[in-house]
């Protein structure tokens, strides 16, 4: 395998470069190095009624059928010494027929240093931030078909798909588990033009914490990514908060001009989370955050997630599978999942698991709510998320580009198979 042999020699040059920084004393327990890694890919088959004025190399298109790869991740990870942890995952999202290469790269790459399990300390390339559950998550484990995109707040304006260059600090004591960053963000060189967006300045340190109450079970806070549903496998019930704030970080206009006004990102949000186990062998997962963004006045922008088109869109969304995703005000977001305890299906074990998630955000800019439904069925082979097919349709509102109402929904199907190879 390609892949493996490239992430293999990089994860080795990497650890022939820092071991000697975290030579640790002759009385610490040794611990003989060893690698662990893992492939884990998400194939989607997608029919999508895209929206009006929708372009595809230049060509009017109303709805379209692709294939693309999602997802793909190779995380590396070695536990150098007993106090010294170093990760890395290799990847990229979004291979589809709009480009040839693999888009593969370096997302983490983060040394850590334990001085208790209380206080552990990290610094490099990675996705520890603070903010919400969802901010941080695991997309190997998630239990809708796609991630909350919306919780990745920054993504691909000033981050790398959610990753930032900083150093942090988290552990956990008790019942509680916290995690505190400081990031520096990525140039931004697109100007804003007279519409709030994010400023071309010196980036501004970003600095964020989450902080949660852990019931019953405690989950692991190894990596920086939040597990979406554990099944039948864990009982586990938290409560948590958490903020990011950079000053800053929006503008009106060119960040070089004095006429510029400039507007400080401060994001809050209190969350909750239960995964719960039932005695006749089923089990829940559920969800509830709310979340206050403050990226300055009016700010709004539409995401559509692998989105197949190149241009165009009449409405206030844009082309393709966009929607307004993200923006200044306010959004409760939902999910509730039921998995049925494991039965024969064409002959395999499966665990089966219903869900549904529902994004319903005030934005400032809009005049009616947005709400965004989606709905999808997981059919877990061996109850492993390692083998898993998911069924899934989203339902997205329209808004007019002149009134800014919404006044249409449109839906996208889509059959996911996942797959990860040890």
């Amino acid at each position: 395998m390609i892949l493996k042999k490239r992430a293999l020699t990089l994860w080795l040059h990497v650890i022939s470069l820092t071991f000697p920084l975290f030579i640790t004393s002759q009385s610490e327990k040794k611990t003989k190095p060893e690698i662990k890694w893992n492939v884990t890919s998400q194939i989607w088959m997608r029919y999508s009624d895209l929206n009006e004025g929708s372009l595809i190399q230049e060509e009017p298109t109303s709805e379209f059928f692709d294939i693309s790869i999602r997802r793909l991740r190779i995380p590396v990870n070695c536990q150098v010494t007993p106090k010294v942890f170093l990760y890395a995952i290799f990847g990229g999202n979004n291979f589809n027929f709009k480009r040839k290469d693999l888009p593969l790269e370096i997302l983490d790459l983060y040394a850590e240093y334990t001085f208790a399990k209380y206080f552990e300390i990290g610094v490099g390339k990675s996705g520890w931030q603070g903010l919400s559950r969802w901010n941080i998550r695991s997309n190997k484990t998630l239990m809708g078909l796609d991630s909350p995109l919306f919780t990745l707040n920054s993504v691909e304006k000033n981050d790398d798909i959610g990753r930032l260059f900083g150093l942090w600090i988290k552990g956990q004591a008790g019942k509680f588990d916290y995690r505190m960053a400081f990031n520096r963000p990525f140039f931004v060189t697109v100007i804003p033009d007279s519409e709030v967006n994010f400023a071309n300045n010196k980036p501004r340190v970003k600095t964020s914490a989450y902080i949660k109450y852990q019931i019953f079970e405690h989950e692991s806070n190894k990596s920086a990514y939040q597990v979406g549903t554990y099944m039948q496998n864990k009982k586990v019930f938290n409560f948590g908060a958490g903020f990011q704030y950079q000053p800053e970080a929006m503008s009106d206009g060119d960040a070089m001009l004095e006429s510029t006004t400039f507007y400080d990102m401060q994001h809050f949000a209190a969350d909750s989370f239960l995964n719960l186990p039932l005695i006749n062998g089923d089990a829940i997962t559920a969800y509830l955050g709310f979340y206050d963004y403050d990226f300055g006045k009016d700010y709004i922008r539409n995401v559509g997630a692998n989105n197949p088109t190149s241009g165009g869109g009449t409405d206030f969304n844009g082309a393709g599978v966009a929607y307004p995703m993200i923006g200044t005000g306010t959004t409760w977001y939902g999910q509730f999942g039921y998995a049925f305890e494991e039965t024969k299906f064409l002959n395999q074990n499966v665990v089966i698991q219903p869900n549904i998630a529902i994004q319903h955000s005030d934005w400032d800019r809009l005049v009616d709510k947005m709400t965004v439904y989606d709905l999808t069925v997981n059919f877990f082979v061996n109850g492993s998320h390692g083998n898993k097919f998911s069924l899934g349709y989203q339902h997205r509102p329209i808004f007019d580009a002149i009134t800014l109402a919404q006044k249409d929904y449109k839906g996208m199907a889509v059959m996911q198979y996942q797959i990860s190879l040890k």
